[in-house]
């Protein structure tokens, strides 16, 4: 136990000197149909290169995954990309990022992507968005991680998806203190600001060591 807590301060002190460097952000494969979910994702990418802040996500060039990856690497910020192979076979990987991982199956993507970002942000996307922004809501709740997660939560495209969780609250599903953790916002420079400051707060290990 000893030993946990020396490692467990050590970790907070590095994360005090190197504050958050990379975003995991999951997003549609596909555009939408209004413009605004294309010119909030350059946005939110713009300031991510701007404040230095790398680009974790899907690999893809299309739809909105794209969009972000070439607003980031448009402001001179990095941007890494994890995909299968599946999806590579299937042309559309972006070919012009700073680094391009490529495995084997969406449980390795996932993976990756969990443990070299810093914090997570779902845009507007679909069921593999919903899919991976639950499942770390989930790990932070099991204490597997701890790192933040947001909603990008443009022209109110995640109204309904909070109204069912809350729902799950008022019906003893989800603790209120679970969605309460959960940052919303609709303006990419306070979601930044939000999620800079709840990563302060937050350790960066994989392991919940007051369990050990």
């Amino acid at each position: 136990m000893a030993g946990a807590f020396v490692l467990k301060q050590s970790i907070n002190l590095i994360k005090s000197i190197n504050p958050m460097k990379s975003i995991g952000v999951f997003c549609g494969a596909n555009a939408g149909t209004n413009e605004v979910y294309r010119t909030s994702a350059e946005k939110l990418g713009k300031l991510m290169a701007a404040q230095s802040i790398e680009l974790i996500f899907g690999g893809g060039k299309v739809g909105l995954m794209g969009v972000i990856a070439d607003a980031v690497l448009g402001g001179g910020g990095a941007a890494t990309g994890v995909i299968p192979q599946s999806l590579v076979d299937r042309e559309v990987a972006h070919q012009g990022l700073s680094e391009l991982i490529v495995v084997q199956t969406m449980h390795e993507r996932k993976a990756i992507m969990a443990s070299r970002s810093d914090a997570f942000v779902a845009m507007p996307g679909g069921f593999g968005t919903f899919d991976e922004i639950c499942e770390i809501i989930t790990w932070n709740q099991l204490g597997i991680i701890q790192k933040p997660v947001a909603f990008y939560n443009v022209n109110g495209f995640y109204d309904k998806f909070f109204d069912m969780i809350d729902h799950c609250v008022g019906e003893g599903f989800i603790n209120k203190t679970q969605r309460e953790a959960i940052i919303v916002e609709d303006d990419a420079e306070l979601l930044l600001q939000k999620v800079r400051k709840t990563s302060d707060a937050f350790s960066d290990y994989w392991v919940d060591f007051e369990r050990i």
